[in-house]
């Protein structure tokens, strides 16, 4: 540990003792060569990636592609509805894969029935719709539909079905099931002419990991355990999509009536494919109201007249089902036998990684003993009977106050580990965990948090959680690597290093040539003198930074080198300070080219969405996906510059010669097509090939330069809290939220003094301004008298041009990346979540009001900024720009 030795409870569990403390046999991997092998032969593409969210779906090995390919391109698998020898040997092939499910299951098809649907939520609709309810009436109460509070939304959604019937739903909770007093069978009474009921509980938890006892299938059917006090016969669906894909189901034991399941949680691929395995003494009883190709034995077209087909898969497979994917679970089947040697391999090699990830997290302790997290679980991992290999938990500062998940989850993408954050479509569950009532539901949702988003705490209380879950190739340096991760990101030494994040030839630790010594990238040191001299020649990593120009003044010698000449920064020093209180515009920024460098400018025109061509183009794959620095960091080594008089943006980049793109599009010959920015559908132009050849070249992938249409027009969505009228509505370029963003040179300061670091002689070094300030990415620097006074102001006046402030910008990982290398440094995000307790917001959104562009409107350095001060100290949080 950097600055002295770590404090007891901020150490790294070595493995090798957590094996010999351990009360029972653990086993790790599958004792036929090593996972190491295993990871380089199938899973290359993890390289420098931790995967931990296996509960989400796992990933599959590449021999399982290679093999179903090769089946492809060997055979013609025709419509199995046809008669034709293709046909058949689709047919004949789709049942050996029903057969081969149902023996993985250890069943026949003589106790069940596989019915192929598009995943688990199908399987469990159509229960919903098939199952024999039975509506109140003047002889009795009818059905009812009871489901544990611990289960999925798609479980919970079946009673909109079952209301529709006139059914009564019922939640239980895992602790009413529990304490449920077990009844003599007998004394249940005779269920014959009683209402069917249907009771819906999930094999394992995919909040949490609680796996909850098969046993329950059993004591439900007979009546020794009732989840309501009700008369009649009880049916069982065990919703065994997350249990399946790490551990073994025998439904020769446990003979639930009804288990849906997900194909991709257990093999990665094909995802889209899911099956409803239907007991076979329950499938005369279900009944159908829709009929779909495939399922009729006889129908006539104008008369009410249809008979279904006797086979219940062919009667409850509406269509042609997806039978190329069926045909590929079969290779599914094949590479996960091969790899592990089955399921029960797999499920105590991903508990072994469970239980001692489990063991360290609850272990790690602040100096003050306060624990680092919180984790939500109903077992104490003593056995893979009752918990799988999912850990959900919340990072606590030293004070016992929750981390927003969002933050984690930034600060873990940092690392290139990937987790799974917020409620995880189990609300119950995370209420149950989180102490969250239902009013508090509610008050979220006015507030606007809804499922899935990133508001991660409402009056310091947590929405949600993250959680990591592991797959058959897990290893323990993936295990390792997070660990690390939260270690070096929580507990620091007293000089205020973080922990390195791996320690060759630590005790415990894995040896050099392992997995985990190339798990997570290393960050670039903090000490260094300069970015450049910490990159390699043959990294492409360079700098050559821009030359700041004036809009007027704008000429050919664009094209020459412009490292030496001197940058707005250094004019700025000359720019007068006058009153310490006044404000003044001491750098202008646009970004032509979404995430890729800025183009620093000493006077500049606006248009009608903010600074002339900021965010005109942006780079999009092979799929037409915008891609952002997060996906790749390189786009900070595109430099664009725009030379108005010529009408062309010229970009620039090492390595490769200086391409032109015309500032506006041939209407004539563009051919416009659809793209997606923040949610918003937007009209844009392909730039042509000779620029797509250009990026291809220099990223080593197809990529393609897009603009945005110049008569398509796209409003800022109006939730920021304030008045707008219609016309006030801004109008955005292909930036996220905003027309300019504005960040405050007092506020870098402050961050530039947290981010100082001591060299050996004791000399305090500190992050340049201008590589923080490249950081941020914003329009609009102005020099400041007090740090993160912006966020207080709600309007300012730049000469005759008025600023509505729309609040401050929460930012996202991003920040982190050097501007001038490409490189990361999670310090930056890290310090500013301290200094913003936890809420990583710098920077304020502008929209510009009543702007006249009927004559040229511009922006300067050195003008004078005039803030009005809000009336109240109410502001509304926005998301990053970028």
């Amino acid at each position: 540990m950097a600055g002295g030795a770590a404090h007891p409870g901020a150490e790294l569990l070595p493995f090798a003792r957590f094996l010999d403390s351990s009360l029972q046999p653990l086993v790790y991997g599958y004792g036929r060569g090593t996972l190491h092998e295993l990871r380089a032969r199938e899973f290359g593409r993890l390289a420098g990636t931790v995967y931990l969210d296996h509960a989400g779906t796992t990933l599959f090995p590449q021999s399982q592609i290679t093999s179903f390919m090769k089946d492809l391109m060997e055979n013609v698998y025709g419509n199995p509805h046809s008669q034709n020898i293709s046909s058949k040997l689709t047919h004949d092939t789709v049942e050996q894969v029903r057969f081969r499910i149902l023996a993985h299951f250890n069943t026949s098809p003589e106790d069940y029935t596989v019915i192929f649907t598009s995943g688990s939520t199908a399987a469990l609709k159509l229960v919903a719709e098939a199952f024999p309810w039975v509506s109140p009436g003047p002889e009795g109460s009818g059905s009812c539909f009871c489901y544990l509070t611990d289960s999925h939304t798609s479980v919970v959604g079946m009673r909109k079905i079952t209301a529709a019937m006139n059914v009564s739903s019922i939640p239980v909770r895992p602790e009413d099931m529990w304490s449920a007093e077990r009844q003599d069978a007998a004394a249940a009474g005779d269920p014959a002419g009683q209402p069917p009921h249907l009771f819906c509980y999930p094999a394992q938890s995919n909040f949490s990991g609680t796996r909850y006892p098969l046993s329950w299938i059993g004591e439900v059917k007979s009546g020794r355990r009732r989840p309501a006090s009700r008369p009649g016969k009880w049916f069982v669906l065990l919703d065994a999509a997350a249990f399946v894909g790490t551990s073994p189901l025998d439904l020769s034991v446990h003979q639930a009536d009804f288990v849906p399941i997900s194909f991709y949680k257990i093999f990665g691929f094909p995802t889209g494919l899911g099956a409803l395995l239907v007991n076979n003494r329950l499938a005369a009883l279900l009944r159908k109201t829709y009929f779909g190709g495939g399922t009729a034995a006889a129908y006539l077209a104008g008369d009410d007249f249809y008979v279904p087909r006797e086979s219940v898969a062919e009667r409850l497979e509406d269509g042609t089902i997806s039978f190329l994917d069926v045909i590929a679970l079969k290779h599914g089947f094949d590479a996960l036998e091969r790899l592990t040697g089955g399921m029960e391999s797999i499920r105590q090699h991903t508990f072994t990684l469970a239980q001692y990830t489990y063991t360290a997290l609850s272990s790690l302790r602040y100096p003050n003993g306060a624990p680092v997290v919180q984790i939500y679980s109903d077992s104490d991992f003593s056995s893979p009977e009752v918990q799988g290999p999912v850990i959900s938990f919340n990072v606590l500062d030293d004070h016992g106050n929750v981390v927003g998940y969002s933050q984690v989850d930034k600060m873990a993408s940092l690392h290139n580990i990937h987790v799974r954050t917020g409620c995880f479509c189990n609300t119950g569950a995370c209420q149950r965990h989180l102490g969250i009532s239902d009013e508090m539901v509610k008050k979220h949702l006015q507030a606007g948090h809804v499922c899935g988003d990133d508001v991660d705490l409402i009056d310091g209380q947590p929405t949600g959680s993250v959680r990591i879950s592991f797959g058959y190739m897990s290893t323990l340096e993936d295990a390792q690597a997070f660990l690390r991760f939260i270690i070096a990101t929580r507990l620091h030494s007293s000089h205020g290093q973080p922990l390195p994040l791996a320690t060759p030839g630590e005790a415990g630790a894995p040896p050099e040539d392992s997995e985990a010594q190339n798990a997570v990238p290393a960050a670039r040191a903090r000490g260094s003198s300069s970015p450049q001299e910490d990159t390699s020649p043959h990294s492409g990593v360079w700098n050559n930074s821009p030359t700041a120009v004036d809009a007027e003044g704008l000429c050919p010698p664009l094209l020459e080198a412009t490292g030496t000449q001197q940058t707005t920064s250094e004019k700025a020093a000359d720019v007068p300070d006058g009153d310490l209180r006044s404000h003044v515009i001491t750098n202008l920024f646009l970004y032509p080219i979404k995430s890729c460098a800025a183009f620093e400018v000493i006077r500049w025109p606006l248009g009608s969405q903010g600074l002339l061509y900021d965010r005109s183009w942006m780079v999009v794959n092979h799929n037409g996906i915008c891609l952002s620095q997060k996906q790749e960091p390189r786009l900070c080594l595109i430099q664009p510059f725009i030379d108005l008089q010529r009408r062309i943006m010229v970009i620039k980049a090492q390595g490769m010669e200086p391409i032109e793109v015309p500032l506006e599009e041939n209407s004539e010959q563009v051919q416009i097509c659809q793209s997606k920015v923040c949610a918003d559908r937007v009209n844009t132009y392909d730039c042509g090939e000779k620029i797509s050849n250009w990026l291809s070249k220099f990223f080593g992938r197809p990529y393609h330069l897009i603009k945005q249409s110049s008569d398509f027009q796209r409003n800022a969505k109006k939730k920021h809290g304030k008045d707008q009228s219609a016309h006030t509505t801004a109008t955005l370029s292909l930036v996220n939220e905003a027309q300019y963003l504005l960040i405050n040179r007092s506020s870098i300061l402050e961050l530039q003094q947290q981010l100082s670091t001591s060299c050996e002689n004791g000399k305090e070094e500190l992050f340049p301004m201008n590589n923080l300030i490249s950081r941020f990415r914003a329009n609009i620097i102005t020099n400041g008298t007090r740090a993160f006074e912006e966020e207080k102001w709600d309007e300012i006046s730049i000469g005759s041009l008025r600023f509505q402030v729309l609040g401050p910008c929460h930012r996202c990982q991003m920040i982190c990346i050097d501007q001038q290398t490409g490189q990361r440094n999670q310090d930056v995000f890290q310090k500013l979540s301290e200094r913003r307790e936890r809420k990583v917001k710098f920077g304020v959104y502008l929209m510009h009001t009543s702007l006249d562009l009927s004559s040229p409107c511009y922006l300067s350095v050195g003008s004078q900024v005039l803030p009005l001060l809000k009336e109240n100290m109410e502001h509304h949080d926005i998301p990053a720009t970028e």
